[in-house]
């Protein structure tokens, strides 16, 4: 039998919010920049690398680990 770790999967949900907010947030500061294709892409990989291992802790905690059955 597997165990879920709840708190995992609350903490990659989080996560993955947070970089979805950030994504936003700096599509909407982008204009004012000298440069906003480079700073689009730097912060898309930046997200994309966040996103995914928010995900990871998602699929990770959903999972879980095996737990010993006594007897």
């Amino acid at each position: 039998m597997r165990q879920r770790n709840v708190r995992v999967t609350i903490v990659g949900a989080i996560l993955f919010l947070m970089a979805l907010g950030f994504f936003f947030l700096m599509m909407s500061i982008a204009p004012r920049s000298n440069d906003p294709a480079e700073m689009l892409r730097t912060v898309g990989m930046v997200s994309g690398v966040v996103g995914g291992l928010a995900l990871a802790m998602i699929i990770g905690g959903l999972v879980g680990k095996k737990v010993a059955v006594p007897g």
